[in-house]
């Protein structure tokens, strides 16, 4: 079992020392063993398939205390990344936007994790992926390309994510267009003669129909985070969520968890319009016809679960010109997003050698 929160503190600090020698015990990706960085000594993690609990969305802000957890954390100012606390980050940069972390910490009171995604990605995969990105930019500075041969570290972050499920029944309005086709004659102009000519044209029939569509979501995933750009998160999608399992703390030895920011009731708005755009479109299913037009609807939601779960990111974040740029990689698959410095030297090369040519062509096209 994993170990208990240290007696008579509220915080929730988990400690796994080798057996052997009594450093810390580091999960390792792709793996389910935890090793010693120092000797070596490995111990296994057995599996938890078991069910992982859905908590009641209505009752959120009214949760028995054995659904919350206090951690401390580091804020950063700069992007208001919120990471669980480490000694050492006083002395490092901000690892999502390599900004100096401020010192202060506080007490984070929140949901407890119900579920991750263990770490497939290695850290040697992540920085490889790194490298192929950064030389595949177009237009980037030369120096930047030194940064893709660079050891550059990396680290390993379980981003904030909650899930919804819900149950939904709406009821309907709109029209059913039917297109039909006839055909016309129109006076046209043909070697200075007006003549009567056949044209098809296609006009729709619309009939008002009403009607009910229910619709059971699952794992509608949202970002509990503004650390993070969302086109950056949403570029490295998805995450096989079927691969989940009950929230164990020893897949989190050696790497970072970064608290949430986004309240679960702000979340589900968001996922709220993805049900919504996902019910439209059942509605225009049964609507039928060649054409459809919704005038209303209405959605009754019945059952409201959510879950907070943990999702493995790989983070590398550089100083370029004086601005940070950023770029992640989803810690299952190895797909990257990222932002990029441009050479405005090469831009302008571009554009110099595109009217030089531009000049020569139409040189030619004079000369012939």
């Amino acid at each position: 079992m994993p170990p208990r929160p240290d007696a008579g503190s509220a915080l929730e600090t988990h400690r796994f020392p080798c057996p052997a020698c009594g450093a810390d015990l580091r999960f390792v990706p792709g793996t389910t063993v935890m090793r010693c960085a120092h000797c070596g000594t490995e111990a296994p993690i057995p599996e938890n398939r078991g069910p992982i609990p859905v908590l009641d969305l209505r009752k959120a802000a009214s949760l028995p205390p054995a659904e919350m957890e206090e951690t401390r954390i580091v804020r950063c100012d700069s992007c208001g990344a919120e990471i669980e606390f480490d000694a050492d980050l006083h002395a490092r940069e901000c690892p999502f936007c390599a900004s100096p972390v401020v010192t202060d910490t506080g007490i984070h009171r929140h949901i407890k994790p119900q579920a991750q995604l263990p770490f497939l990605v290695t850290e040697d995969e992540a920085r490889d992926a790194m490298r192929r990105w950064l030389r595949g930019l177009w237009f980037a500075p030369n120096d930047l390309k030194k940064l893709a041969r660079a050891e550059r570290g990396m680290q390993g972050i379980y981003a904030p994510y909650w899930t919804y499920d819900a149950e939904t029944e709406t009821e309907y309005r709109g029209q059913r267009g039917r297109v039909r086709h006839r055909t016309r004659h129109v006076p046209v102009r043909v070697d200075g003669r007006t003549r009567m000519q056949a044209q098809t044209v296609a006009e729709i029939d619309w009939t008002p129909v009403r009607g009910r569509v229910s619709r059971n979501f699952r794992d509608v995933l949202v970002l509990g985070s503004r650390s993070l750009p969302k086109r950056f998160t949403d570029g490295i999608a998805p995450f096989d969520l079927m691969a989940l399992s009950s929230y164990d703390p020893r897949f989190i030895a050696g790497f970072r968890s970064e608290a949430y920011t986004v309240p679960v009731e702000e979340g589900y708005d968001e996922a709220r319009a993805v049900m919504n755009s996902v019910i439209e479109a059942d509605i225009r299913r049964d609507i039928g016809g060649d054409q459809q037009r919704i005038t209303h609807m209405e959605t009754r939601v019945g059952e409201l679960g959510f879950k907070h779960v943990l999702l493995p990111v790989w983070l590398a974040a550089y100083r370029y010109g004086g601005k940070s740029y950023r770029f992640v990689v989803n810690g299952r698959t190895g797909a990257v997003r990222g932002e990029r410095p441009w050479s405005r030297a090469k831009i302008a090369l571009m554009v110099l050698l595109m009217l030089v040519l531009a000049l020569v062509l139409a040189a030619l096209q004079v000369a012939s």
